[in-house]
């Protein structure tokens, strides 16, 4: 339930709209693809990026069938001019909305949308619904704003009155400038942006309010769970600075937001699963990239897990989050 995707062509938005680093592929020779950033290299990724039947052919390996696909997280545009956000979003969109269209037993669509106006958010928010897609994925902050902010909330409460799931993934992490030594943004930084993500919609008051809204938080959840310990002591012994927005106990909504599985480490899982229970877990993978769990679900196949645990990480929790009936992909 949590996969990257990316079109194999690209429209070099920076040379139409004039400015800004977006993204574009530079094809190699090799079939690999290089991520242009504004011009400046980003990041070399291989043909399971975009080769809908390659990445269909590499999950059977592992005996899955259903991917969820969403962008990868640099192309969100947050800081672009709206107009340009909404039509980077809607190029993105469409991509995704066309493959689940010609996939619908292996394909599960999440849209992106321009986070930084919240009408046109919610414009693309309700195209993308009526395309097909089933929920969104989002930054963990928008321009560095928390997403506890007064001008995301309508966003959300659009995501509820649609019933479009909201998957949540780090990105911008904090620090990145002061730590771009030996990975630490992707290895420090994301699970810190998750953990800031959840704490802003709880402390905000935003998943008190909107109590239907159905919210999967990527990487296991980042920090949040494991350090939930210090934030409701911090909850408890400051509330005039943490309870300030919500009074509720941040421990009452383990359980109420779903999380994926991808902890790589077996013990973390299990930790995750006591706090949680089995159907607010999902299977993620971050496929294709190398950070992620590309051996699908291997080291929970591997664990003393209940075959009740495993079927509820493999597909019923992921279901439940997303609202949708397993009978759609049999």
């Amino acid at each position: 339930m949590h996969t990257h995707i990316i079109p194999k062509k690209l429209p070099n938005w920076t040379e139409k709209f004039g400015y800004g680093k977006f993204i574009y592929l530079e094809e190699n020779e090799d079939k690999s693809a290089n991520m242009m950033q504004g011009g400046q290299f980003f990041r070399r990724i291989l043909e399971n990026c975009w080769d809908e039947d390659l990445r269909i052919n590499e999950y059977q390996q592992f005996d899955t069938q259903v991917q969820v696909v969403c962008t990868i997280p640099v192309l969100f545009s947050y800081w672009a001019k709206p107009q340009d956000g909404l039509e980077v979003s809607q190029f993105l969109n469409d991509h995704i909305s066309d493959l689940v269209a010609r996939y619908p037993k292996n394909y599960i669509g999440l849209a992106t949308i321009p986070m930084q106006d919240t009408e046109l958010a919610i414009q693309e928010l309700e195209r993308a619904k009526k395309n097909g897609h089933v929920g969104i994925q989002i930054g963990s902050n928008i321009n560095d704003e928390n997403l506890s902010e007064e001008r995301f909330f309508p966003i959300f409460e659009a995501c509820e009155r649609l019933g479009m799931a909201v998957m949540i993934h780090p990105w911008q992490m904090m620090g990145f400038d002061s730590m771009k030594k030996y990975w630490l943004p992707w290895l420090v930084g994301m699970p810190a942006e998750t953990s800031r993500a959840a704490c802003s919609l709880i402390f905000g008051g935003v998943l008190e309010r909107l109590p239907n809204l159905r919210v999967c938080f990527s990487h296991a959840g980042g920090s949040f769970l494991p350090t939930l310990g210090r934030i409701e002591h911090g909850f408890n012994c400051r509330p005039d600075l943490v309870a300030i927005d919500n009074p509720v106990n941040p421990r009452e909504y383990v359980g109420k937001f779903w999380v994926d599985s991808i902890t790589h480490d077996i013990d973390a899982l299990e930790y995750i699963l006591k706090m949680q229970g089995s159907k607010k877990v999902c299977l993620g993978s971050d496929y294709p990239f190398p950070l992620g769990d590309l051996e699908i679900g291997k080291f929970i196949t591997d664990a003393k897990l209940s075959p009740q645990v495993v079927e509820d990480i493999f597909c019923n929790s992921t279901l439940e989050w997303l609202d949708l009936k397993k009978e759609m992909f049999l």
